[in-house]
């Protein structure tokens, strides 16, 4: 059990990380991504915290993702806890100095959230607010180095703590980069796992045979801690499209965008596309992290088959959503 000091003579009891626990066992995880709204009303995000809490093992929480304002991801973080989920904290570099990047791990930890995903962050001119200033006094790699050394006790510049933290400490990897950016990636990946990174969450997955490659890459260079493949449920061809101009990074095929815009029944052929996906390469990750974006309400019936669901079997349930 992880156990906080509150006073001499009284102790409170949290639970078990099974994320870490499970994880590091070598039993298959599912995380989850749940965005903070852009506003104060949390009411879809307690809606869509109790369909996550019987089907994921852990959620991230993202930080301003995509360089957009929204509601901390510290202050769901925690709300997640009380609620009973266990959260992967996804913290950036992008909006704070080492400063604050500090401070609120400290916070973070105090507030009994364990796991971390150290992100560089995206860029603010991707986002909604495009002439906010970009910090990046840090990158992923130098926040998980003081990481590191906060939970030796210190701060960056070697101020003693009173009381230090220790985190589950997860980092990001695109495996679908051409061959000449894979290399540079799997050095940096491996600088990552020097600094302390103890499971990688990897970006969408739309081509397996590329995830194997970059999975084999992995083993060659000697690096065997657990990685999560990343798997997007596409809700449009739009969206397909935003994805593939907007989010740095991403490449969604044009087979994918044709399918779904050829499609009667969105829904059913995204989650079919995901699940085709994952059905090729779960035996070669150690989990699969799912962006739902909306979706979270589907999941059950895609985590209930791993195989790719028949032809029919949403039709009474889902109608096609191209909201996005």
């Amino acid at each position: 059990m992880d156990v906080i000091n509150k006073n001499k003579n009284k102790k409170i009891l949290l639970k078990n990380n099974k994320f870490k626990t499970k994880l590091n066992s070598g039993q298959f995880v599912i995380t989850c991504e749940l965005g903070p709204p852009k506003g104060t009303d949390i009411g879809q995000i307690k809606e869509n915290i109790e369909i996550l809490k019987e089907n994921v093992d852990a959620v991230n929480v993202s930080d301003n993702q995509g360089s957009n304002m929204k509601l901390g991801g510290l202050a769901l973080s925690h709300i997640l806890m009380e609620l009973g989920l266990n959260p992967i904290y996804q913290i950036t570099c992008r909006d704070r100095n080492r400063l604050a990047l500090q401070s609120d791990l400290l916070s973070a930890f105090v507030l009994n959230i364990r796991n971390l995903l150290v992100l560089t962050g995206d860029h603010t001119n991707v986002g909604d607010t495009k002439h906010a200033k970009p910090v990046f006094d840090l990158d992923s790699v130098q926040l998980l180095q003081v990481i590191k050394i906060l939970e030796g006790g210190y701060d960056m510049v070697g101020n003693p703590l009173k009381g230090k933290p220790d985190f589950f400490k997860g980092a990001a990897i695109n495996p679908e980069v051409s061959n000449g950016s894979l290399e540079l990636q799997l050095i940096k990946m491996k600088k990552k796992v020097e600094m302390g990174a103890q499971f990688f969450q990897t970006m969408p997955v739309f081509n397996p045979d590329k995830f194997k490659i970059f999975m084999e890459r992995v083993k060659h260079i000697g690096i065997n801690i657990p990685i999560i493949a990343g798997i997007q449920l596409i809700k449009s061809e739009r969206m397909a499209d935003y994805m593939n101009k907007y989010i740095p990074g991403i490449h969604i095929p044009d087979w994918i965008i044709d399918k779904m815009t050829n499609s009667k029944n969105k829904a059913e052929t995204g989650i079919s596309i995901a699940a085709d996906i994952l059905n090729e390469i779960k035996s070669i990750c150690a989990g699969v992290h799912i962006g739902a974006q909306g979706w979270e309400k589907y999941l059950p019936v895609f985590l209930k088959n791993f195989e790719t669901p028949k032809p029919g079997l949403l039709q009474d349930q889902v109608q096609p959503d191209i909201s996005f």
